[in-house]
Parts: C-alpha cells; sequence; structure tokens
C-alpha cells in the first residue's frame, strides 16, 4: 500500500492504475465525504490518476474513543452471558456519519433530514441486515458516561442486551450545540 506521512491527522496515498477514491476509502476504512473533503486540489474527485497524491485522513483518535464504546457495550453484553458483537467498520461507517450529521445539521432523533431512518441508512450504505436498531446519544463527554446513559434507559439497554443482534458499529462526533454526539448501530447477520 504506497502511503507516507503527511501532516497532521492524514496520510498521503500514492494512486495505483485501477485505483478510485472509493476503494482508497474502503482499504483505509474511511469515509469517501471525508476523502473528498481533504482533497479540495481535484475539480472531479470521479478522475484520479495514476501517481496523484491523495490526502487520506486518518480517524485513530475517533476510532479509539469508537472502539471503547464497543468494549463497554461488550462489559454489559457479558454480564447478562450475552456473545460479544463484533465492529463492523462498514457500519461504524454509517454511524459515524449518522453522529456528524446530528452534529452539522443540529437536530437529535433517529429519523435524519439527510439519510432517512436508520435502517434506510443502512441500506442506502449497503448494509445488509436481518435486524436492525440504533441507539443515540447527545451531550455525554466520555464513552464510559454514554454507555452508562444507554444501559440506564429500557429502550437502549434493549437493544444493547438484543440476543439477535452480532455486528455494531459506532460513530462519535464532537461539537455541535451538545458537544459530543453518539451513535451505535446494531444488525444480526
Amino acid at each position: 500500500m504506497p502511503s507516507i506521512a503527511h501532516g497532521q491527522g492524514t496520510t498521503t496515498y500514492i494512486v495505483r492504475p485501477g485505483d478510485t477514491l472509493w476503494k482508497i476509502s474502503v482499504r483505509y476504512q474511511v469515509g469517501l465525504s471525508e476523502i473528498i473533503r481533504a482533497n479540495p486540489q481535484f475539480p472531479n474527485p470521479n478522475l484520479i490518476y495514476p501517481g496523484q497524491k491523495v490526502y487520506v485522513p486518518i480517524l485513530d483518535d475517533v476510532k479509539q474513543i469508537e472502539n471503547e464504546v464497543v468494549r463497554l457495550t461488550n462489559e454489559q453484553r457479558a454480564k447478562y452471558g450475552l456473545p460479544p458483537l463484533k465492529i463492523d467498520w462498514q457500519l461504524a461507517r454509517v454511524a459515524r456519519y449518522k453522529s456528524a450529521d446530528m452534529r452539522d445539521k443540529n437536530y437529535f432523533q433517529h429519523n435524519s433530514p439527510t439519510y432517512g431512518s436508520p435502517f434506510t441508512m443502512m441500506e442506502n450504505f449497503g448494509i445488509s441486515y436481518r435486524s436492525a436498531g440504533e441507539n443515540i446519544a447527545a451531550g455525554q463527554r466520555t464513552p464510559q458516561e454514554v454507555v452508562n446513559a444507554w444501559m440506564n434507559s429500557p429502550g437502549h439497554r434493549a437493544n444493547i442486551l438484543n440476543k439477535g443482534f452480532t455486528h455494531i458499529g459506532v460513530g462519535y462526533a464532537k461539537g455541535g450545540s451538545y458537544g459530543h454526539y453518539w451513535t451505535q448501530m446494531f444488525i444480526g447477520k
């Protein structure tokens, strides 16, 4: 994978024959819109050429926070004899979009003005599932605070402890009127 370090928060990828921004986003497990936003030098993001530099945002800090939410969630499931949920990076990407959308569009609800219901959103992003659910929260400053809040809410707790769910994606976005936005998306495959 040809890449070199570039500034804080990004890495530079050198385009190879056959690459698309979508393929690069999948390779780095970063959303396509984040790559497009980090590369204003491309007037048409559909046209990239071998040898060009693509700046890829590195979300290590965000992923670390999100993974801690997953760890704490699985800790709660273990207390009830339930198997751990597996991280689905594509579902996490969708959850991250949802959190960022709530922050950027200044709303707090399951139905997004941009993406529709959580289920429509998952389907539009190509996530297939037998069953699905979503928890959202805003204002909690840490993974522990948000998982505690969800566990103290019957509906959210039911999603966390749902035996039918096998995979999880967590999205975190900082900023906006609440300061912190959290989304857990669950699916059963």
